[in-house]
């Protein structure tokens, strides 16, 4: 495991209330180091946007375990996807997502640092994300709860330890 988060620019979509339409966003640069740097932060990172454990189980449960999370020292909770900013921004409204900032890896390049990145074209997805979470402080990642199986075209979607109460209990008990 490597011992800090890659370096790299997100490319994000933001609220901009001074915009007229029916899109009030605009892009903005978003890199690692404003996102970790001074922060306590939990990731999760999973295979797509949309996809049936991700909407049911695993954005949900950090979401409602969001305070609990806050509870324990934790600054900021992020789901990280292989998605652009603006499929992110649907699903998160659609699944009435209110605390867990959604961050797109559209590029992959994150999640290929991290050496996360599968191919998944059984799926016809392509390349994403192995589905993982991490305690980050500071920029130096502390914990990676990571699935087991770890490989191209895995016939399935472990889930066992990337979730959100593994995540918080290993926050009670460090």
């Amino acid at each position: 495991m490597q011992n800090r988060v890659p370096d790299v620019t997100f490319k994000t979509r933001v609220r901009n209330d001074a915009l007229e339409g029916d899109n009030p966003f605009e892009w903005k640069d978003l890199t690692s180091g404003e996102i970790f740097d001074g922060k306590n932060v939990v990731v999760f990172a999973l295979p797509g946007a949309f996809t049936p454990t991700c909407s049911s189980t695993h954005l949900p449960r950090f979401e409602a375990l969001y305070g609990e999370l806050k509870a324990q020292g934790v600054d900021e909770v992020i789901c990280l996807s292989v998605n652009d900013a603006f499929v992110m921004y649907q699903w998160g409204l659609k699944l009435g997502r209110e605390n867990v900032f959604m961050l797109p890896d559209g590029n992959a390049e994150f999640t290929r640092k991290m050496g996360m990145l599968v191919d998944k074209s059984n799926l016809g997805f392509g390349m994403r994300s192995w589905r993982y979470s991490m305690y980050v402080e500071n920029g130096e990642i502390k914990q990676l709860f990571s699935e087991d199986g770890f490989s191209d075209n895995c016939p399935t979607d472990p889930f066992e330890v990337s979730d959100a109460d593994t995540m918080l209990n290993y926050l009670k008990n460090r």
